[in-house]
């Protein structure tokens, strides 16, 4: 959540901030800031708003000149949006300007250390406490310093520091928050992603928990907790800038919905050969794999609709029993995992806060991790035993698509794998789905035609009050995606249930007019979806009904059919969804809303 960058070199940094930021964006803020070395010192200039009102507020304020400078764009946990809480915050003494992304969890009894040693503060956040202590251990020497916070202070942190002493210097360090070290020529980078600085440089150095990073015009330094030197390995990004570009559409989210055919014949075609599954990224051998007591699959909103589908598919194509959990809750009910069982673990950025406490918790317990992640060198993806990446490219708009589909395609490859392993049913069927896996991409491109049918119903139904989605087994889980889509991106009041459920009380809540998404494509449970269908119809609703292609039942019975290709039952999400992001994604212009940056939302969620 949130945003830093950092620069220092030869060129003015405040475009290369500002650019650095805007590169940002997609991670979710609600106010933005810079602090730049200059002839008089550090300048710091912020603002409450977007990119765009912090360059405004610049222009009007005469700019902010230097080589030297941080940035940072903020999602307020501490405090409310405003000037005084944004980023750069400042010591008392103005030695100390820093930014910050995490949550300081111990701020308030440092708070008090350091008001009874003299400190006043004006902000609400913990980061303002960051740079005051920062200032308590400062002697002269930053790296000492740095140490001394670091042991002092309890929970996440990514920080960049720079001190008015030392105009040649930023320093930085992090703790369950991404940051990297971009290398230049003569110059140097700091970021909380790589799109940020991918426009000045392809090296980059990782940062791991507990590190500090010494950035000057050399060659950046590196050291731990401890103050001792570590030497690192550069890593070399392979993806082009135009990636991260929105290459002639006019949102993020619209460019990497039409990239779902590519995501998806990226992620499957390199681990299918000759009719079989083959992952070599995967080191579970059969043996292992037989021995596994339970898989728990933890994961985080969209992440977690892929591990409620994979529950069902995972079970009923290994037969292996599978629980799935969201992460934030997973550590917090004593979960009781063993040795030899299995932890899948789904994360687009690899940077999830409670997906990576639970896999944490998992690793300690006994459990094998393998994670599902599309960021090469994340975090989670470091801490796994095992990591699959998706091969999605960059995904930048907030609202998941192509990074969910391809979390998908790996599914069904584990389901393989595992059911080859077990010698379930399935996998007697391993060539036949193959081959059905394969074709999977020019069928989510033949959904892709369906871009006019979306926006007119999204012109019919943009100004309901609410919209409900029912399905049973994977349809479920998919009506779960559809639903979080059209929230989450056109603030419209949206549920998702199961369809068996609606009589348990929510039928109460469908009236006349009610809009109600039916995913009614699991056909052996059809005839059960559509005795749902006729209740909420009865009762005055419009129904949007998704059903495989061939069914002419049901188009007498419901207001609109979404017809979709016939493949597997078990690969039937990956077509299902894909109207349904289209839905969401029209509905959301049609109520005027903000498509690739939701109010309150962020792209990484890296507190807890």
């Amino acid at each position: 959540m949130c945003g830093i960058v950092g620069y220092i070199g030869e060129s003015s940094a405040s475009p290369i901030l500002l650019d650095g930021l805007r590169k940002l964006e997609y991670r979710g803020y609600d106010s933005a800031g810079l602090a730049v070395f200059g002839d008089d010192g550090i300048r710091v200039v912020k603002t409450r708003g977007r990119i765009a009102d912090l360059e405004n507020k610049l222009q009007t304020e005469g700019g902010a000149a230097g080589s030297v400078g941080i940035g940072h764009t903020r999602w307020a946990t501490h405090g409310a949006p405003n000037d005084v809480n944004a980023h750069p915050h400042t010591s008392t003494n103005g030695r100390v300007t820093l930014v910050h992304n995490g949550i300081i969890e111990n701020y308030t009894a440092i708070q008090s250390m350091l008001e009874a040693a003299g400190y006043r503060f004006v902000s609400e956040t913990d980061t303002e406490v960051l740079a005051q202590l920062f200032d308590y251990y400062y002697k002269g020497d930053a790296l000492d310093a740095m140490c001394s916070v670091m042991r002092t202070v309890r929970g996440s942190y990514a920080v960049a520091v720079l001190t008015s002493d030392c105009p040649d210097r930023i320093l930085a360090a992090k703790k369950d928050s991404p940051l990297i070290v971009g290398r230049g020529r003569g110059e140097n980078f700091l970021a909380s992603d790589i799109p940020a600085i991918l426009k000045y440089t392809r090296e980059c150095y990782l940062l791991e928990d507990g590190e500090i990073a010494v950035l000057t015009k050399g060659e950046p330094k590196f050291f731990n907790a401890a103050g001792q030197r570590v030497y690192k390995d550069i890593y070399h990004v392979t993806w082009d800038a135009e990636s991260a570009e929105k290459g002639g559409y006019a949102h993020f989210m619209k460019k990497e919905i039409a990239e779902q055919p590519t995501a998806v014949r990226d992620t499957l075609s390199p681990r299918i050969e000759d009719g079989r599954v083959s992952i070599p990224e995967l080191h579970l051998t059969d043996a292992d794999i037989r021995r596994i007591g339970k898989i728990h699959i933890v994961a985080c909103g969209s992440a977690w609709h892929v591990g409620t589908a994979a529950k069902y598919i995972l079970e009923a194509a290994a037969g292996i029993p599978c629980e799935t959990d969201l992460a934030s809750e997973f550590r917090y009910r004593n979960p009781i995992v063993r040795k030899g069982d299995l932890c899948i673990v789904i994360s687009q950025s690899g940077e999830t806060a409670d997906t990576l406490a639970a896999l944490r918790e998992a690793k300690a317990r006994g459990a094998h991790v393998l994670s599902i992640v599309n960021v090469v060198a994340s975090t989670i993806a470091r801490e796994s035993d095992d990591v699959i990446y998706t091969l999605a490219g960059p995904e930048i708009a907030v609202a998941t698509t192509k990074a969910f589909s391809a979390q998908l395609a790996v599914v069904y490859l584990l389901a393989l794998r595992f059911a080859r392993a077990m010698d379930s049913a399935f996998a007697h069927r391993e060539a036949t789905l193959c081959e059905q896996l394969l074709h999977l991409p020019a069928q989510i491109e033949s959904l892709l035609s369906l871009d006019d049918d979306m926006a007119a119903l999204a012109r019919q139904f943009a100004a309901a009050k609410q919209v409900f989605f029912i399905g049973r087994g994977l349809d479920y889980a998919i009506a779960l995606e559809g639903s979080l889509k059209l929230k989450e991106i056109s603030y419209l009041q949206s549920e998702a249930y199961a369809a068996g459920e609606l009589k348990h009380g929510t039928i109460s809540l469908i009236e006349e007019g009610t809009p109600v998404i039916a995913v009614a494509t699991q056909d052996a449970l059809f005839e059960k979806t559509l005795g749902n269908i006729k209740e909420v119809r009865a009762r005055g609703a419009r129904v949007i009904a998704l059903v495989s292609e061939d069914n002419t039942e049901i188009r007498a019975l419901v207001d609109y059919v979404i017809p979709i290709p016939q493949t597997d039952a078990m690969l039937k999400p990956s077509l299902d969804v894909i109207p349904l992001q289209l839905f969401a994604y029209y509905m959301a212009l049609e109520r005027g809303c903000d498509v690739d940056k939701p109010r309150n939302l962020a792209k990484s969620v890296t507190v807890e």
